[in-house]
């Protein structure tokens, strides 16, 4: 019970830790490439468009000492208030290192005083396009003197230095404004988008889990309601047909056990009944005799089902580990006539035998014993004085043994099932004629091994073919 709770928990927790795993992850990525992103751009700005905003506030600049210049009835105050008022900033220094200053304020007024004396000598001051490269502050925010246009002018007789620069927090606050929300929004309803798709996504992830603990405790019969597309929608779409699979594993393990407790049980029940029979001190030498022939004969029914069992489960261990080499057919046919030899004389079967020889490839004792057992079958089943044919064939890319007895028949309908472990066609056997249900599942099972296939045709009371195709060298 303190098992099953921890296993309950660890799943919860495995569950949990995969939503948030992933919640945390998006989040990274998303805040990781908004930083490079706004990297990107201040890299673009620095190489590129900071060199255009400088020549578009130099132009400016000039256009206003032009305008002073032509113009000296003018107020300067009332002007450079006014070209303050529409959204710039402007620091008027003459010779003496007096500043005016018009517009928003500067967070820093400190300049190099040589730039200063250039610009009172003549010269175009490009703070802009020099101002110092920073890894997250975007030159065209920094509110400082040293990040202005500088040109000269002269007003009534005066040198001044006129220093000029956007009031881009005048001019953009509310796009700011604007922009910050819009990321604000973007942010708030990616982390919820996120939570919500990761959630999605994380469902049929639960309820896989949910059904892997149901297989665990033997409860097979499993449909998820997952109707996705998605390789977690293929996962559990694969994952049904596992349970499927399982399920009819599990069918087939409890029919065999069960198939070989009762074959197991009936000749155990026989031996020991017998046996006891036997110390019966009044039996005659006759009786005695028939009783051991009894023992004897159920002896060798379990020891030939122990055999069976054996090669059924080394085949499904180490199948696909078989030795394939070239095999003539017509060789081990031959053999395989020549050791049943006394069988068939016994019941005076006549044999049309048409043996060509094919080489293919395979497990020589292997599909000796499939020849043996379709053989062996065919005389069992075949009256006294009836007819076995075999015919080897072949095609451009198989070789075809056919088997064909004109014994007792299969019935249609048992057909599909001859093939399966542990079915009998004739439930009304005698137990001279009874055999372990595994003879034709070994069969199967050897030749689908080989990548062939195997084929019956069957009338009841005609007689019955089988045909064998495998692959030729």
């Amino acid at each position: 019970m303190e098992g099953a709770t921890l296993k309950k928990e660890v799943a919860q927790k495995t569950m949990k830790t995969l939503y948030v795993r992933v919640v945390v992850t998006t989040l990274l990525v998303m805040m990781i490439s908004g930083i490079f992103s706004f990297i990107a751009a201040n890299v673009y700005y620095q190489l590129q468009l900071k060199r255009e905003n400088d020549k578009k506030v130099a132009e400016v600049a000039l256009h206003i000492a032009q305008f002073v210049q032509q113009h000296p009835e003018i107020s300067r105050d009332d002007y450079f208030s006014h070209i303050g008022n529409l959204g710039y900033q402007i620091c008027l220094v003459n010779d003496k290192k007096e500043r005016t200053c018009y517009g928003g304020s500067f967070r820093s007024t400190e300049i190099n005083e040589d730039d200063v004396e250039s610009v009172l000598r003549g010269n175009v001051y490009h703070g802009i396009a020099h101002f110092p490269i920073g890894l997250f502050v975007t030159g065209f925010f920094d509110n400082e003197l040293r990040n202005t246009i500088g040109v000269p002018i002269t007003i009534a007789g005066e040198k001044i230095a006129l220093f000029i620069r956007p009031n881009v927090e005048w001019q953009f606050w509310e796009m700011r404004i604007f922009f910050a929300l819009l990321l604000l929004f973007v942010i708030v309803l990616s982390v919820v988008f996120v939570l919500l798709n990761t959630r999605h996504l994380v469902k049929p992830l639960e309820q896989l889990t949910k059904a892997t603990k149901m297989i665990a405790k033997g409860h097979y019969h499993i449909q998820l309601q997952v109707k996705r597309d998605d390789e977690i929608g293929q996962l559990a779409k694969h994952f049904s047909q596992m349970a499927s699979e399982l399920s009819n594993i599990e069918n087939m393990r409890q029919q065999f056990v069960s198939h070989v407790s009762h074959e197991i049980q009936s000749p155990l029940t026989s031996i020991q009944g017998f046996a006891k029979a036997l110390q019966n001190e009044k039996l005659s030498e006759e009786q005695k005799t028939y009783y051991l022939s009894i023992i004897e004969e159920e002896s060798k029914r379990l020891s030939l089902l122990s055999k069976q069992l054996l090669t059924l489960a080394f085949l499904d261990r180490e199948g696909d580990k078989i030795k394939k080499e070239r095999i003539d057919l017509a060789v081990q046919w031959k053999q395989v006539i020549m050791s049943t030899e006394w069988q068939w004389r016994d019941k005076e079967l006549a044999l049309d035998l048409e043996l060509l020889p094919v080489l293919v490839k395979g497990d020589k004792n292997l599909l000796q014993q499939v020849w043996l057992n379709l053989f062996i079958n065919s005389i069992k089943f075949t009256e006294t004085g009836g007819t076995i044919s075999v015919r080897i064939k072949e095609t451009d890319e198989y070789g075809i043994v056919e088997i064909e007895d004109t014994g007792i028949g299969i019935a249609e309908e048992d057909i599909p099932y001859i093939f399966n472990r542990f079915y009998k066609v004739d439930k009304a056997r005698t137990r001279k004629k009874e055999g372990s249900g595994l003879g034709l599942s070994i069969v199967k099972k050897i030749i689908d091994l080989h990548d062939g296939q195997i084929e019956v045709k069957s009338k009841l009371g005609e007689g019955t073919t089988f045909v064998v195709r495998l692959r030729k060298m």
